[in-house]
């Protein structure tokens, strides 16, 4: 039977990274009965953590539906992908340096360095004259968006013990859940309106008001020793070696389909490379790396795996959901950006409470297992259910199809902590959460290309003739097309239609095989005890002593 993971550490534990504990004693994690009371400061921490993961889940989902009219105002139908894929790459490639500088200079200066980095490529994206403009302050908007989903949830997991966090992660999830479903609504009217610019300069606010709270009642414990001892203690090579092979995969999945086949030497060989980085970075990282990125015992518990592996599939099934049925409503049912927006708001309404739900269900019964098995059958239900979408089908059964989605997606958000967490001692949950914000937002990737390039070879196969030879070689069929469909006149334009239909139908069809991994994979998860404790070196500050406590950090 599988077992949690016991808490003694020596220092030359493989998995430490700095600052260290050489034993984990009781004066050195707090259990739920010898925390400090949340009081008004814990709560107002909480609400600014709250505002920056609205910002994340804003610009995960917003741009997709004004992507059509950013596309014809800075003419990048050969680019336009990478609006999406180079903010996916930057935060996906920096959420583990985050993680890690998180751990050697506090969580403090971690989450107010990304929320002005944030900031800056919001006001960047805003001012954009050119598609590669815009791309450059997506890249930026990107690091810092990766490193406030990093950071958020590890400063839960400090303050928060993991038996309890079911319900914080459904209050974070709402946050995350309304400004994503939001999102395309936003988005559409902003576009419509031709205020597109706004849906990035909102942003700049959000992250003022988040940065205040942070300044303000975020007294956390940080890390002594100097400024240059704190650099030295920073896995340079691993954190190249993960930046690098994330961007080159990311590079090959962003040009496959669109720039070029997919069997191309432009593409397999960043994606071969990429893939063969990835393998170095972990063997580096087990090995020979001082202060792993990844603790990579994970490795030798099969439901911490279990709990990866969904974690990857999820954003997979999602984005590729949040993505292309916007797609689906504007290129099929003649809908305005807005409009589109609307029907998308489904998700949200229903994926928000269901997190909730999920998270009290887990703090009430202290099990995980049943909610997850329950969530897959709800994914591939809903997906498989899209599949039967056709150009002519009522519109409420594409959004009742999507509420199907949502719930099953809705107990996913806030429950797949709980397998990769419980076999782990709560000194290593902060290094486990970076690496599992790596892999969602590295899912979010794969989401987005396969589905665009599932749904852009489709349509070259499906589409007339004559009505693709418009376009020049390159050219994003999908979203260059979507704009011209309510102008067209029949039978072109039901034919057009009806290109669409089919080609996300094999999106879905491919969706709900994804979604099938995810439920293969529970299979090896266990049902473990959750944690009671938290680790107290990171702390909120009550007006205690740290020497008085008892805390030592200290890099053995």
């Amino acid at each position: 039977m599988e077992s949690v993971e016991p808490v003694t550490r020596t220092s030359s534990n493989l998995l430490t990274s700095a600052p260290t504990l050489d034993v984990e004693s009781p004066t050195e994690m707090s259990t739920s009965e010898n925390l400090p009371p949340r009081d008004y400061k814990f709560w107002l921490v909480f609400l600014g953590m709250g505002f920056a993961t609205m910002i994340t889940g804003l610009e995960l989902s917003a741009v997709s539906t004004a992507l059509p009219v950013i596309v014809d105002e800075l003419k990048g139908s050969t680019t336009f992908v990478w609006v999406g894929s180079a903010y996916t790459l930057s935060a996906t490639a920096f959420i583990p340096l985050s993680g890690g500088l998180a751990q050697i200079f506090g969580r403090k200066m971690v989450i107010l360095a990304a929320l002005l980095l944030t900031a800056i490529g919001s006001a960047l994206c805003g001012a954009a004259t050119s598609m590669n403009f815009l791309i450059a302050g997506r890249t930026v908007q990107g690091i810092g968006g990766g490193a406030i989903t990093s950071i958020t949830a590890i400063i839960i997991s400090d303050l928060v013990p993991l038996r309890e966090r079911g319900i914080f992660n459904g209050l974070i999830g709402i946050a995350w859940s309304v400004s994503s479903g939001a999102g395309p609504l936003i988005g559409g009217g902003l576009a419509q309106g031709g205020q597109w610019r706004w849906l990035f300069y909102l942003n700049i606010p959000i992250c003022g008001v988040s940065a205040l709270l942070m300044v303000l009642f975020l007294r956390v414990r940080t890390p002594p020793g100097t400024v240059s001892e704190k650099i030295r203690k920073v896995d340079w090579v691993g954190n190249a070696l993960v930046i690098a092979s994330t961007a080159s995969c990311v590079i090959a999945l962003t040009w496959s389909g669109i720039q070029h086949p997919w069997n191309s030497v432009p593409v397999l060989v960043p994606l071969i490379l990429g893939l063969l980085g990835l393998i170095v970075f972990i063997a580096y990282e087990a090995k020979i790396a001082k202060h792993p990125l990844v603790p990579f015992i994970i490795l030798t518990k099969l439901t911490s795996l279990s709990g990866y592996v969904q974690t990857f599939v999820m954003p997979v099934v999602m984005l590729g959901i949040i993505y292309y049925m916007p797609v689906y409503f504007q290129a099929c049912k003649d809908l305005s950006p807005i409009g589109a927006g609307v029907d998308q708001l489904a998700v949200a309404l229903v994926l928000a409470p269901v997190g909730i739900i999920s998270g009290v269900s887990v703090n009430v019964t202290h099990k995980y297992r049943p909610q997850l098995w329950v969530s897959w059958v709800f994914v591939i239900l809903g997906t498989g259910l899209l599949i039967t979408l056709g150009a002519d089908t009522l519109r409420g059964h594409a959004i009742g199809y999507l509420v199907i989605c949502a719930i099953g997606l809705g107990i996913l958000v806030t429950t797949t902590y709980f397998p990769v967490l419980a076999p782990l001692p709560v000194s290593q949950h902060a290094l486990a959460l970076s690496f599992f914000m790596f892999l969602r937002n590295f899912a979010q990737v794969w989401g987005v290309t396969i589905g665009g390039a599932v749904l852009q070879n489709e349509l070259r196969k499906r589409m007339p003739a004559a009505f693709q030879a418009q376009f020049p070689e390159g050219t994003a069929v999908a979203y260059a097309t979507i704009p011209l469909i309510p102008h067209l006149k029949d039978p072109l334009k039901s034919e057009v239609r009806a290109a669409f239909a089919d080609s996300l139908k094999v999106v879905w069809e491919v969706m709900v095989g994804i979604a099938g991994l995810g439920l293969i994979s529970c299979v090896g998860m266990k049902g473990l005890p959750l944690h009671t404790d938290v680790d107290k070196r990171w702390a909120l500050e009550n007006g205690k002593s740290d020497t008085k406590e008892g805390i030592q950090m200290n890099d053995s």
